[in-house]
């Protein structure tokens, strides 16, 4: 099996499942109100279930309020986890 492409650095590809293409574009928009992000791209996850698969890529080096602070955190968190210090 060949490995997926990685985004480009500070992207991130998400895929959302849901059970409805409204709840998945509900949460795309929430993550577009944070991240800037590509166009989104949906796909039917089931011809007898239903269902919605959305894909979108985020760019967290462009990230609003209130992702720059959690950003910000979780970067601090992590750099206390590995005992490394970027400052």
């Amino acid at each position: 099996m060949k490995s997926p492409e990685l985004p480009a650095h500070g992207h991130a590809d998400v895929r959302i499942v849901a059970s409805s293409p409204e709840t998945a574009r509900q949460v795309a928009e929430v993550l577009r109100r944070c991240f800037a992000a590509t166009e989104q791209r949906s796909y039917p996850v089931d011809t007898v279930n239903g269902g919605t698969r959305l894909h979108l890529t985020v760019d967290t080096t462009h990230a609003a309020e209130p992702a720059r602070s959690w950003l910000s955190t979780s970067r601090s968190s992590e750099d206390d986890r590995t005992g490394t210090d970027e400052t």
